[in-house]
């Protein structure tokens, strides 16, 4: 544990983010020939103003609607579009060769395809062919451009060789259209890139946000990502504006204890926990390039992740409910999406944004979460059930509003609703090559949580299940969890208090090592 004052784990005594050798982390900006250009600027001072150190690439026809200076103005850097230019420093190689991040916002249909198809016709594309980093495109265009199968299929091009493909918003488009093809919310698009930087930190967290981080599965003052102004809506603003980046990430070995990344393998007589990843490692070094430049092992995986808490109909106006916000469940779906997941979520009954990058299908009752999650899981390579399904449902739905009289109301009974992790269990071992490889579930309990929390792995049959207390202040509607992950093989790993965005990378870790390897059998990664 950090000694109190001491800096966050990648950002200097000021509480700006540090990469490798205590430099600021490098951000490539490649910015698209698209009217969206404008809010790129809003993007680079999100970046500039929490200490990054950003290069901005324009296209030519970029510079058509943002000129030079203004690039230049704003990131404090040299801009330009040409590889002709500074030839004698070979930048079309040493600005990606050097990069933590590369973001195109926006990228254009017709940057996507040369994307695609490695073209390296000027500056910005040949520093797409030579980043090693995390790549991340913020696509916007009109939607039948967005949906021309030859875009779909450049974007699942780039999605399969590990880049990160946000899925555009929905809204007003060029000239009088409206439909799926706007540039997300620069706001958005800064979060969704400090997540792949710094898996497991929520937006917000830093020097400005009450306190030093102290990283992955530690306890941490910091803001949820899915802050809320009251209205359901993403509260970032000024305050992400403020965040700083820690560049510090806990490889996923020392998360899970011994036995390789993510095994959760328990030393003798005891569970294993998450290490201080404050810690200093290598006899206190400072982090490779490794440790800014984020995880993306979950490139070109199917993830289906379930949130929210269903509500059963007693009438037309009230409902059978339960107290989830699907705080944890949004902060499963954007971790995953960061480290290169293909993510649907099924979402029940919540007042959050859509993540960046995330399929969202909403549900109200455990029935339509039952349908959803089944057909969405036979395409999935894992199942993270993070929902609180309702166990019950009233037997009979009335089909007008029960008035309230002098008599005494009818009772309403109940019956049971389906198991729906159970379910999926019961599938696998019947259906092993159509169903997920890994399937996780949650367990909220009140008393008794490890025995409870192991009588319900045996039960239901899966590989993980992450076992948390709930109660007064605690997992329901809080930025903040604690929990310990059992799985089938007898491993038990407990996550500290911290954000839900860090309890859900350790979730992924353990996730991650159980996947088998591409055309290997089946055989988990090693």
């Amino acid at each position: 544990m950090s000694a109190p004052g001491a800096p966050t784990p990648g950002a200097s005594s000021s509480g700006e983010p540090q990469g490798p050798e205590g430099r600021r982390p490098r951000v490539v900006l490649g910015v698209g020939g698209g009217i969206a250009a404008y809010k790129a600027c809003e993007l680079l001072r999100l970046f500039t103003e929490s200490g990054h150190d950003v290069r901005v690439v324009p296209t030519r026809e970029a510079l058509r609607f943002v000129g030079e200076p203004t690039w230049a103005a704003l990131s404090g850097n040299r801009v330009s579009a040409e590889v002709w230019d500074d030839v004698h420093e070979v930048p079309h190689v040493r600005i990606g060769q050097r990069a933590d991040l590369v973001v195109v916002a926006p990228a254009t249909a017709d940057l996507l395809a040369k994307a695609a198809h490695g073209l390296a016709g000027d500056l910005l594309t040949s520093t797409l062919l030579t980043a090693r980093c995390p790549v991340v495109f913020a696509p916007a265009m009109h939607t039948e451009m967005w949906e021309h199968p030859a875009t779909r299929a450049n974007v699942a091009t780039l999605r399969e060789r590990g880049s990160l493909v946000i899925e555009p918003a929905v809204g007003r488009l060029t000239g009088a259209d409206s439909g799926r093809g706007r540039l997300p919310d620069p706001a958005d698009i800064f979060a969704y890139c400090r997540r792949v930087l710094a898996p497991g930190a929520p937006a917000g967290s830093g020097a400005d946000s009450g306190g030093a981080s102290q990283g992955l599965a530690q306890d941490v003052q910091g803001q949820d990502m899915r802050g809320r102004d009251g209205h359901g809506r993403t509260a970032l603003g000024r305050e992400a504006r403020a965040a700083t980046l820690p560049g510090h990430e806990v490889p996923a070995q020392e998360i899970a204890g011994q036995g390789g990344p993510g095994q959760g393998v328990a030393p003798p007589g005891g569970e294993a926990a998450a290490p201080d990843p404050s810690a200093p490692r290598d006899g206190g070094a400072s982090p490779d390039a490794s440790s800014v430049r984020g995880r993306r092992d979950l490139a070109g995986r199917r993830v289906v992740v379930s949130a929210g808490g269903t509500r059963e109909a007693i009438d037309p106006v009230r409902f059978i409910g339960n107290r989830s916000s699907g705080l944890q469940g949004y902060a499963l779906a954007e971790t995953a999406a960061a480290r290169g997941a293909e993510v649907t979520l099924i979402s029940a009954n919540v007042t959050l944004d859509d993540p960046a990058g995330v399929k969202v299908i909403r549900v109200e009752s455990a029935l339509d979460m039952r349908e959803a999650v089944l057909e969405a899981a036979a395409h999935a390579d894992a199942v993270v059930m993070a929902a609180a399904v309702a166990d019950f449902r009233p037997a009979v739905q009335a089909g007008s509003k029960i008035k309230k009289t002098d008599s005494v109301p009818e009772p309403i009974y109940l019956v049971k609703n389906p198991d729906i992790l159970a379910e999926l269990c019961d599938r696998r071992r019947d259906e092993p090559e159509s169903m997920p490889a890994v399937i996780a579930g949650f367990a909220a309990e009140t008393d008794d949580v490890l025995a409870n929390g192991r009588a319900k792995l045996r039960r239901k049959g899966c590989d993980l299940l992450v076992v948390n207390q709930v109660g007064a202040g605690l997992a329901f509607g809080t930025p903040d969890n604690a929990a310990v992950v059992l799985g089938a093989d007898g491993s038990a790993t407990e996550i500290p208090k911290g954000p839900k965005h860090a309890l859900a990378d350790v979730v992924w870790d353990l996730v991650a090592a159980r996947l088998p390897e591409p055309g290997n059998g089946g055989a988990p990664a090693s």
